[in-house]
């Protein structure tokens, strides 16, 4: 289910959407993304997961092209507090395709401050398989 779709204009864009069938959101980032574009994108994540309260996020940047926002300390101290008292415990967070890493990658080595767990792919289907696993677990304990 499309929750968002926010085009900057130069063609780029995150595009924000429940996948009702998995149980997780997923942001979709296309194109060359700029700062602004990148806080404009997660600030809206977080108006969306208000109302959902979804603990599972797929971050898909295989489209973007160029330096992936590179806010590590808005990341941590500013969205990272706010996604997690809104529920979000699991990030996927798959680097774009022309690259074998980004800013996540160099700055986020294991688990996030405030309870968030992410995890670093190469490719979307490895990303959708940990995100089952951690539903897994939850769903165990």
């Amino acid at each position: 289910m499309l929750l968002s779709s926010l085009p900057d204009t130069d063609g780029s864009r995150c595009i924000l959407t429940f996948d009702e069938p998995n149980g997780w959101l997923r942001a979709t980032w296309r194109g060359f993304v700029d700062m602004e574009e990148a806080m404009r994108g997660a600030d809206n994540y977080l108006r969306q997961l208000e109302g959902l309260r979804c603990p599972y996020l797929l971050n898909d940047n295989v489209a973007l092209r160029g330096p992936w926002f590179d806010s590590i300390d808005w990341l941590e101290q500013v969205w990272v507090p706010q996604a997690v008292s809104m529920g979000l415990r699991y990030v996927a967070h798959v680097v774009q395709a022309d690259s074998l890493s980004d800013t996540i990658t160099v700055n986020f080595q294991g688990p996030v401050a405030g309870g968030l767990e992410l995890q670093i792919f190469q490719q979307v289907p490895e990303a959708e398989a940990w995100l089952r696993i951690c539903q897994q677990r939850t769903v165990s304990a």
